[in-house]
């Protein structure tokens, strides 16, 4: 009589316990019409992000970084190197590990703020009435509370992206990518964002790999910022952000201590 042996079954992921690793990345793109050659988005990227760590990526527009995290997710493969997140390479095991919040919001006009947060957990098979249940709590503590039932289009535009940030949340997954998540605000609204979405991390840790364009962005958020070189796209530099928290904006921005990280990552962005 044979034994039947099982598979173990995998650990489950956790933000405790779920890093991301970069290693020599290569990205190529087909030529476009009249182009000989590949376009190079990424060529020899290397990032480690440890668990739990907020790490920013700046760097020049074109410079590959929405591909860096597609990478990252699972919606990519590299061309060349490897790609882990919580030790998985595989692409649908990225895929399950990381949540995915693109610059657009995203939000469904037919569904009201309620319904679009809910939406990650209908997506895993979760009724429409137990989804919403489980974001309801949410809104409170994300200062939307009164504006559950209220359409994409009667929200400020601050509103929306916390809607889309509370969905992301909710697909419980260990790894955020955040894809300049607040690029289409006023710089008024962007502040204030930044300082609500440090707190939302505090409270709620993940490992978090931002991308931005905003060097005081970058400082104010992360633990790390990565300065990517223009494309084809690899780290140049990374610069600990050693700044007590939590980073009260305007206080902050005014520190010694800030703008002489800020010079740092403005020289190496600048070469």
């Amino acid at each position: 009589m044979q034994t039947r042996l099982e598979a173990p079954a995998e650990e489950p992921l956790s933000s405790q316990t779920t890093g991301v690793a970069v290693t020599g990345a290569a990205r190529r793109f087909a030529p476009a019409r009249r182009r000989r050659d590949p376009v190079v988005a990424l060529d020899g990227l290397s990032l480690d992000v440890a668990a739990g760590e907020v790490v920013a990526v700046v760097g020049p527009s074109g410079c590959g970084k929405s591909t860096l995290l597609e990478l990252i997710a699972g919606l990519q493969q590299p061309d060349a190197g490897a790609v882990a997140v919580g030790g998985r390479s595989g692409p649908h095991e990225r895929l399950r590990a990381c949540a995915y919040m693109p610059q657009q919001d995203g939000l469904l006009p037919w569904r009201d703020a309620l319904g679009n947060a809910a939406l990650a957990l209908e997506c895993q098979g979760s009724s429409r009435t137990r989804a919403r249940a489980s974001a309801a709590p949410l809104f409170d503590r994300f200062g939307l509370g009164g504006f559950e039932t209220a359409a994409p289009s009667e929200l400020s535009g601050g509103m929306r992206q916390r809607v889309a940030f509370v969905r992301t949340l909710l697909a419980g997954r260990p790894v955020l990518l955040l894809d300049e998540p607040f690029g289409a605000l006023d710089s008024l609204t962007r502040g204030q964002m930044q300082e609500w979405l440090a707190g939302a991390l505090a409270s709620d840790p993940r490992t978090v790999v931002l991308v931005t364009h905003d060097v005081d962005e970058a400082l104010l958020l992360a633990d790390r910022v990565a300065i990517m070189s223009p494309r084809p796209g690899r780290i140049v530099a990374s610069l600990v952000v050693d700044l007590p928290r939590p980073r009260p904006r305007r206080h902050t921005v005014t520190t010694a201590e800030f703008a002489a990280l800020k010079e740092q990552a403005l020289e190496a962005l600048g070469q």
